[in-house]
C-alpha cells in the first residue's frame, strides 16, 4: 500500500519547532531560526502567541497577539 502524496501547505508561514533557545519558522519552503537572544520579545511569549504568526505580501511577518512585526 502506498501513502498518498502530501497535500499543499495551507499556510505561507509555519512555526516548525520551539526550543529553549528560540524557534524555527518555515516560510515558503525555507527554514529560519529566530533565537531568543537576538529577538528577546519572544522570550516570555506563550506557545500560542508564537504560533499566531501571519505573512503579509510574501515578506512581512506579524505576530498580532504580541504586537510584533
Amino acid at each position: 500500500m502506498k501513502s498518498a502524496k502530501p497535500g499543499k501547505t495551507t499556510s505561507d508561514v509555519e512555526v516548525s519547532h520551539i526550543s529553549p533557545q528560540g524557534f524555527w519558522l518555515l516560510i515558503s519552503g525555507r527554514e529560519y531560526f529566530l533565537n531568543f537572544q537576538d529577538y528577546p520579545w519572544f522570550q516570555n511569549a506563550t506557545i500560542r502567541d508564537i504560533h499566531t504568526v501571519r505573512l503579509h505580501r510574501g515578506h512581512h511577518l506579524e505576530w498580532p497577539t504580541l504586537d510584533v512585526d
